[in-house]
């Protein structure tokens, strides 16, 4: 998903969600800042380097593909962009290292989603914005996984775009909408734009090794996972090349639901978070409205989605600024820089890769490395977490003395 989304649709939710005006920018600013939490600006706020929610385009042309390298890749984004649907899944086939990879496949309604959204109760708005991306994306990037593979993650010219057929748009018989397919050509110049017109779309480049970046998540598909409006199919070889079909505006549509029904758990207003709840009733009145912003076939919907937005507040909605808190956090000195905006962002961030990446080990798989758990008993694994220890110990030692 992209800013339209994350930002200005994740406002709208937290508003029917029951969230004040100031709570709700709060929540947004914090979701669409898991796009932009890399590790070259925290380098110039002196933020932690291991609190990092994504890569830039060139910090992953620099990242290492041995096994530390890619376990550190996926990390990242099977943490916060990619989230597994089920570490447990039963493969029939294949060698070990295709079955773990399997297992990383991003979907909606699994239980690292309870966990994901569990972890952020009672905790800052910060971290409520951060689980409403983890959430949304786990539809918009479902098929797709957050760790580097070919076989996992690949597409080939069998790629097709499902357009709405505007002179014939349902059909007469069974009331079913009506689409033409066009084949989708996906271009590798990464400053070329994409051209739905056309079925213009940029991709990553083919690469035979297993491995290659170029393979991460939906980087062969391009952006088509982002638009709310596309509906595709294609033939991944996980799915031993049966046809899958991506129907965006329905997703997106129960992404939205969804996250209007997880804040308001958040909120308090159930005891506990389900799986497969999404509050239509709260979203039933501006319905048609959404529905026609999802299915509007432009690259950005931002403009849509911030008007609804200040019509349900009545309040404006400023644009996106990642700059926004950083002088905020340098400017803070020692243990301050923890209670700062971005100091509860990367709180939240720390525990959300912890936990992730403890359940992808204890399920079996070293994919993203080893768990914090496993880290502390046996002095192994991976240093993304020791600011967030050191915060939880020192938590516990003041709550024990009070």
């Amino acid at each position: 998903m992209q800013i339209d989304f994350h930002y200005y649709a994740t406002y709208c939710a937290a508003y029917l969600a029951g969230y004040s005006h100031e709570e709700c920018l709060a929540i947004c600013y914090s979701a669409q800042f898991v796009d932009c939490c890399t590790r070259t600006l925290l380098s110039t706020i002196n933020g932690p380097d291991s609190a990092a929610t994504t890569q830039l385009k060139l910090e992953m042309m620099d990242a290492r593909t041995d096994i530390l390298g890619l376990q550190d890749i996926t990390r990242i984004w099977a943490s916060f962009h990619f989230l597994p649907r089920d570490l447990h899944a039963d493969i029939k086939k294949g060698a070990h290292v295709y079955k773990e990879k399997y297992r990383m496949i991003c979907g909606p309604n699994g239980d690292l989603l309870v966990k994901t959204v569990n972890l952020a109760k009672e905790k800052s708005l910060q971290a409520v914005g951060l689980a409403m991306h983890v959430l949304a994306d786990t539809w918009a990037h479902q098929y797709f996984a957050g760790t580097p593979s070919q076989v996992i993650n690949n597409t080939d010219y069998w790629f097709y775009e499902l357009i709405p057929d505007e002179e014939n748009p349902t059909d007469p018989e069974t009331g079913s909408k009506n689409f033409t397919e066009r084949r989708v050509t996906f271009r590798h110049n990464p400053v070329e734009k994409d051209d739905p017109e056309k079925g213009l779309y940029v991709g990553t480049i083919y690469q035979l090794q297993e491995s290659s970046v170029m393979g991460l998540g939906h980087g062969r598909a391009g952006h088509l996972p982002d638009y709310s409006f596309m509906r595709y199919k294609y033939l991944p070889a996980w799915n031993d090349y049966k046809e899958i079909i991506k129907d965006n505006p329905s997703d997106y549509y129960k992404a939205f639901c969804q996250m209007v029904y997880a804040m308001k758990y958040l909120r308090g207003e159930y005891e506990t978070f389900e799986t497969e709840r999404y509050d239509t009733k709260a979203v039933s009145p501006y319905e048609e409205e959404i529905r026609a912003i999802l299915e509007k076939r432009q690259l950005d919907s931002s403009a849509e989605w911030k008007a609804l937005g200040e019509r349900l507040s009545g309040e404006e909605i400023p644009d996106f600024d990642e700059k926004r808190y950083c002088g905020e956090y340098a400017d803070a000195k020692g243990e301050d820089k923890v209670s700062t905006f971005l100091g509860n962002f990367f709180s939240a961030a720390l525990a959300q890769k912890g936990m992730v990446t403890d359940q992808i080990f204890k399920s079996g798989n070293l994919l993203a490395g080893y768990s914090v758990e496993y880290r502390k008993s046996k002095l192994l694994g991976i240093r993304d977490f020791i600011l967030f220890v050191e915060q939880e110990l020192k938590k516990r030692r003041s709550e024990a003395q009070s």
